[in-house]
């Protein structure tokens, strides 16, 4: 029976043996519990914020975080059989590498790899994971990485790859620095800025007899050599210049696959942002073990998966 109030909560007397006691249902407190993690996870929220608004002391909070954080929950994904993928790769502390690949319109992770590096033989895997779900990649948009480039090429030959168009823009403007010493890196540099604003086939067409044009004034220039005498050995004087129109000039076939089909995205700006978004979140969370932070990237994939 019900036997008055105590620290605000329900209290009851046994009428069989006359024991007091009050309710407390576990399962009910955990997962309000669970709505104060999810936001010190996805929301920015601290200790202290979440005291306040929860009601709970920092220490009760504490500990069940740190209990959630002990374990990994399983990824779930809302995904269509057709999706055009997004696969980028991004580095923390601690030589942990995080690797996603993402349904670029639905704006969900379909997979990810914690691992310490991108590499060929765990980016074939997961690809042909995905397509064992039964999933059909209709496009996949990555940057330059050799070993994503080679795993795409082995286990998806027939998915049109396109190139991160403002990867390559970016990383030649890089190269040649802000102030390019020679005319030949100014043009390529003004030409390596025009990259991601083409947007129909006209402006493809102007784009590569510029950069033809280009090749044709300065083809001796980025092939011209020197030599060391000690070692013996020669280099391309300019290499600077030379590396990034060779980056160009080989991307090529895969720049402006997206012209043909509006729906393939023309980098990987989506991702690179999430990641962003997720590197933000952990930094206001340091002083995590290496295990918690590993536990707490899939958990912002897992409740960010859910919004």
């Amino acid at each position: 029976m019900k036997w008055g109030i105590q620290l605000n909560k329900q209290r009851f007397k046994c009428k069989d043996c006359g024991q007091l006691f009050t309710s407390n249902n576990k399962s009910v407190s955990d997962s309000n519990k669970e709505i104060w993690f999810r936001n010190w996870v996805i929301g920015k929220d601290t200790f202290d914020k979440l005291s306040v608004e929860s009601g709970y002391s920092k220490s009760t909070l504490q500990r069940y975080f740190s209990k959630m954080l002990s374990k990994a929950p399983i990824l779930e994904f809302n995904s269509t059989d057709e999706i055009y993928l997004v696969i980028d790769g991004t580095y923390f502390p601690n030589d942990i590498c995080l690797v996603v690949y993402r349904n670029f319109h639905l704006k969900s992770t379909q997979l990810y790899r914690m691992t310490n590096g991108e590499h060929f033989e765990e980016i074939a895997e997961d690809l042909q994971n995905l397509l064992s779900l039964g999933i059909k990649i209709k496009s996949i948009t990555s940057d330059g990485d050799k070993s994503s480039i080679k795993a795409i090429k082995k286990v998806c030959p027939r998915v049109p790859f396109q190139r991160c168009l403002v990867h390559i823009s970016r990383m030649c403007r890089i190269w040649l620095t802000q102030n390019p010493k020679h005319k030949s890196g100014f043009e390529l540099k003004q030409i390596a800025v025009k990259i991601h604003h083409i947007d129909s086939e006209y402006k493809r067409q102007l784009w590569l007899i510029e950069l033809i044009q280009w090749e044709e004034r300065y083809r001796d220039f980025i092939n011209q050599k020197s030599y060391n005498i000690e070692t013996g050995r020669y280099w391309y004087t300019h290499k600077m210049v030379r590396r990034s129109f060779t980056v160009i000039k080989k991307a090529i076939p895969n720049m402006f696959l997206y012209l043909k089909d509006d729906k393939i995205p023309n980098s990987t700006n989506s991702l690179e942002s999430f990641f962003g978004h997720l590197k933000g979140n952990l930094n206001i969370h340091r002083g995590l073990s290496l295990a918690n932070r590993k536990n707490f990237l899939k958990w912002y994939l897992y409740y960010k998966n859910q919004t």
